[in-house]
């Protein structure tokens, strides 16, 4: 008798850290968002109400996920309330409709700051001369399982969505990028042609990307930012894919298709056509020292 009952203890706590995540998940996706937080939504992702009844939902799931799955973190001081939780979960959410997902399972934390924060970095001088300096930063993401945010910024980019600059969309868009194994700017695509077809269309707008940032013509609907390497380039690419839809069709059809393959969802049918084809002269929406960085740069 004692032996079954050793033997039926010890196979609980086998099974315990496997079956009992997935009950306390099953348990909180049976609560619905209340209404506070589809108030939130729908005051932080200015096209939610635009969406689709069905992708509303989805999007509410997937972010019930997130809140129980991710810690948030506040720093500097700032106490994260439900209100910046379920706006920034809604934000990285956006970027997983309609696609099989573990919800960013390597991400565990969300650290949050009131504003604009200084992270240390080292830059190599002449002759090889290393010095600590420290870097203004609206955003990182790590590959560790760390995402960093600038609330200030979080709540710009609702406010100015079309402005395509938002700093959530382009974290989160780091976090997908890393699920291939490295943060490259190719994300996990699913098949050799897949990948094919992203290299070339992506490596061709990033090039002419660089041109543009070289030769400082303001005439770009993408950031000129994501000319500092491809992990940005598809980043910035994002924000303006779901910020700027219509104008990057315009501009950039290939790069645009890519995109709406990958995120299985096309933005124009949640934000109204230009009334005229757009002439677009990017003024920045943030500052000047706008900065984002990801991991192992």
């Amino acid at each position: 008798m004692e032996a079954l009952l050793s033997m039926t203890l010890l196979a609980l706590a086998v099974a315990t850290p496997f079956w009992y995540p997935r009950w306390t998940l099953k348990r909180a996706l049976a609560r619905p968002l209340p209404p506070a937080a589809l108030r939130t939504l729908s005051e932080y992702i200015p096209v939610y109400d635009r969406l689709e009844p069905a992708l509303q939902q989805q999007l509410q799931r997937l972010v019930v996920q997130f809140l129980h799955q991710k810690k948030f973190v506040g720093c500097a001081g700032l106490e994260v309330t439900d209100e910046m939780r379920v706006a920034i979960a809604g934000l990285a959410c956006m970027l997983l409709l309609n696609r099989p997902t573990k919800v960013y399972r390597p991400l565990h934390t969300i650290l949050v700051y009131p504003g604009a924060f200084a992270a240390p970095r080292q830059e190599i001088g002449p002759g090889g001369i290393v010095t600590d300096a420290r870097q203004t930063m609206l955003g990182e993401s790590w590959t560790d399982g760390r995402v960093v945010l600038s609330w200030d910024d979080v709540a710009r980019g609702a406010r100015e969505w079309s402005s395509g600059h938002n700093v959530a969309l382009h974290e989160f868009a780091h976090q997908l990028d890393s699920e291939s194994g490295t943060t490259n700017g190719a994300p996990y695509l699913g098949s050799a042609d897949n990948y094919r077809s992203w290299s070339a269309v992506l490596s061709r707008d990033f090039a002419h990307l660089r041109h543009e940032a070289w030769t400082g013509n303001p005439d770009s609907v993408l950031d000129h930012y994501g000319a500092t390497s491809p992990a940005e380039f598809f980043a910035v690419a994002t924000e303006a894919f779901y910020g700027k839809p219509w104008q990057l069709c315009e501009r950039h059809p290939a790069l645009f298709d890519e995109l709406r393959k990958y995120y299985r969802v096309d933005p124009r049918t949640w934000q109204d056509a230009p009334v005229a084809a757009p002439v677009i002269v990017d003024v920045p929406a943030v500052p000047a020292n706008r900065s984002f960085a990801w991991a192992n740069w």
